[in-house]
């Protein structure tokens, strides 16, 4: 079975986390290992081809003509591969695969709920595009914001797979960002605690944070962040703002 890695963020959206994931890929590419990719995507929409550009950046079509999120754009360009319809998971899409079969009477008249059913689902999902990719590594992007009410259904299953698979097959990446304060000069990590507080209490712990900003971030903030977040301070790694994402690797 293939390992797994997810990429999770928090404190705000757009922080990267598509990038943070391409790069991953890549270096892991780089190292011989064969990679495939999926966005998991908490929207309700069944896809972002309908959705408004200025929502939620271009559409993305894939080589079978699936239409997806923008990160597969980036996924195929940092890894020089091509992917599939498989690679992108919504809400949208599991709510009315689960609808489907509970119409078509598969779970015998049995109450559906978020768990097992759509937790079930989404899983099926990432199980079955690591078996149909045949690649040693998945990793799985968790669109949204950890504490997002839509995309806890995603965490769960995450949950889930963390105690499927052995201890070693499984990592969790945590992307944050930290904000700077003008009038003190300071980047501040307590939405980190929080954000990290949060995705523990869902039964997460990450494995390694990566603290975003737009400022130099010194060696202590680092260390105060692997204090507080219960992480190797060797798994906290900045990634300050570059010219061109195609540098993010080079940092990783």
């Amino acid at each position: 079975m293939a390992k797994f890695i997810f990429v999770t963020g928090g404190v705000v959206s757009g922080v990267g986390k598509g990038i943070t994931t391409a790069s991953i890929g890549r270096l892991l590419k780089s190292r011989g290992i064969s990679v495939t990719v999926q966005k998991l995507d908490p929207y309700l929409n069944v896809d972002p081809g309908t959705m408004s550009p200025y929502q939620h950046g271009e559409v993305f079509v894939t080589a079978d003509g699936a239409e997806t999120d923008l990160d597969l754009g980036h996924y195929e360009r940092f890894l020089d591969q091509d992917l599939s319809a498989a690679c992108s998971v919504t809400s949208g899409q599991v709510y009315r695969a689960v609808r489907d079969r509970e119409r078509h009477g598969d779970y015998l008249g049995g109450t559906i709920q978020a768990v097992p059913h759509l937790t079930n689902e989404i899983k099926a999902r990432i199980y079955a595009a690591a078996e149909a990719s045949n690649a040693e590594v998945i990793i799985c992007e968790v669109g949204g914001t950890v504490g997002d009410i839509e995309g806890q259904t995603f965490i769960e299953a995450m949950r889930q797979i963390r105690h499927d698979v052995p201890a070693d097959d499984f990592l969790s990446v945590h992307v944050t960002f930290l904000p700077f304060i003008g009038a003190t000069g300071e980047l501040k990590t307590k939405p980190t605690q929080h954000s990290v507080s949060e995705l523990r209490s869902m039964g997460i712990q990450p494995d390694a944070i990566l603290a975003r900003s737009d400022h130099p971030v010194p060696g202590d903030i680092c260390n105060k962040i692997a204090d507080f977040c219960d992480v190797d301070p060797r798994a906290v790694i900045a990634l300050e703002t570059v010219d061109t994402i195609y540098a993010v690797p080079l940092i990783l």
